[in-house]
């Protein structure tokens, strides 16, 4: 191999991990990400994919059908529905002297007062809520997605630096080989390689298999299993606005889901409270009903109309234990909202420093990628013309390398960054 050739490899690498990335950086600076292929796998497929599969999603409309039911009965003209009752009563068994009466008659519920208005606001009170709470379990498995999606990328980005480190560890031993048996080199350096192509395998394997692995785990996501000509599309994400540092960031959204969804749970616990409050009895219930009736053989049936209204008591300790538990979950739900509002606000204080830091990373890194391989070309030219000896050449092949992976783990390092700051704000893949 040419020494202009062994220079150009590394740099050669460089470039085809940054195409695995799918450029990442170039479109994290842009703000935007790249075009998608419809036959790449991207977080946000991955995502979707995954969304599907929830049982939340499964029932999200079955859930919405019984909200809009739930309405629907909170605006009828009786809270329960309509009983019919019929009778017959008869002597024919304690005497049969012909009398007779047949009864029909009609019980319809009242709605107490108030009690009407509270369950219409609690349905949709709950129908806000249900929406909210989709929002939710989408950010949570959100969440789950872009660790599992990241962490294959690095795998996958170490996969095929330790598979370019063993091709440079075969082509070194092969050169050593020749110039042992040309007299050059020492049996001692021969074995030396030998032993650095071994390592390489062995570090290849490995992390071949920690990738095949972290493929399974985001593979598990989507219930689907890897086709033979599996691409990856693995822009990032755009970069949120605001950007780090300004005044918003360091405190919560507005509009973030997690706290969206508590508020809503307030709401409803709220209207559950003024609903109860209202039903310190049971329903009242009008009764209308009509009988004929005679006392004996050969009298006329008569006519008789009822009309009466069933009022019960109040319900007592049962209904101030359903109030009670009422409150205590309006409590509850409003401390939950106070340690998620901080919870939130860590997290994005966090996740602007790592993006911080992820940048002057990659800057650093790359500075250090360039200067190791321009090193390492160095050093191959000195090593060709016998100025430098075996073991010095391998650890700057090895230094060179490290540098690489490195610079090549910082763009992924810096996307995974930037998806955790959306991960914070509560936006989804995209």
């Amino acid at each position: 191999m040419s020494l202009n050739k062994k220079r150009s490899a590394p740099f050669r690498f460089v470039l085809s991990v940054l195409t695995l990335s799918g450029l990442v950086f170039t479109a994290q600076a842009r703000g935007a990400p790249a075009a998608q292929t419809s036959n790449a796998l991207s977080l946000k497929d991955v995502f979707d994919t995954a969304w599907q599969r929830q049982p939340e999603a499964q029932a999200f409309q079955k859930r919405r059908d019984a909200l809009q039911a739930q309405a629907k009965a909170a605006s009828m003209l009786s809270p329960e529905p309509p009983s019919l009752e019929i009778s017959q009563r008869s002597d024919w068994l304690t005497g049969n002297t012909g009398a007779r009466e047949v009864g029909l008659g009609i019980t319809v519920p009242i709605w107490l007062p108030g009690q009407r208005t509270a369950s219409a606001d609690l349905a949709q009170a709950e129908r806000s809520w249900l929406e909210r709470r989709l929002l939710a379990a989408q950010l949570r498995l959100a969440s789950a997605v872009r660790d599992s999606w990241w962490g294959w990328l690095r795998a996958r980005v170490d996969s095929e630096l330790a598979n370019e480190q063993l091709a440079n560890a075969q082509s070194l031993a092969a050169d050593v080989a020749k110039r042992t048996s040309a007299g050059d080199l020492a049996k001692s350096d021969q074995h030396q390689a030998e032993g650095a192509v071994a390592a390489a395998q062995a570090h290849a394997a490995q992390a071949q298999a920690a990738s095949a692995a972290a493929l399974a785990q985001v593979l598990a996501l989507t219930g689907r299993a890897a086709p033979s000509d599996l691409t990856v599309n693995a822009a990032g994400e755009p970069t949120p606005d605001p950007t780090p540092g300004t005044a918003s960031s360091s405190s919560p959204s507005v509009g973030h889901p997690l706290l969206a969804e508590l508020e809503d749970r307030i709401t409803v616990a709220e209207r559950t409270v003024q609903l109860i409050s209202t039903q310190q009895r049971s329903n009242p219930e009008l009764t209308v009903a009509t009988s004929r009736e005679r006392g004996a053989f050969g009298e006329r049936y008569g006519q008789t109309v009822l009309v009466g209204v069933r009022v019960p008591l109040g319900e007592g300790p049962r209904h101030d234990a359903r109030l009670a538990t009422a409150h205590a979950e309006a409590i509850e739900v409003q401390s939950q909202v106070v340690l998620e509002k901080a919870r939130i606000q860590a997290d994005q204080q966090g996740a602007t420093a790592r993006l911080a830091a992820a940048r002057t990373q990659l800057d650093a890194v790359e500075r250090r990628a360039m200067l190791a391989n321009e090193s390492r070309g160095f050093f191959d030219k000195s090593f060709r013309l016998g100025e430098t000896d075996l073991p010095t050449r391998l650890r700057i092949e090895a230094e060179a390398a490290e540098a690489t992976r490195q610079a090549a783990r910082s763009q992924i390092d810096l996307a995974s960054a930037i998806s955790a700051w959306r991960q914070s704000l509560g936006l989804l893949p995209e």
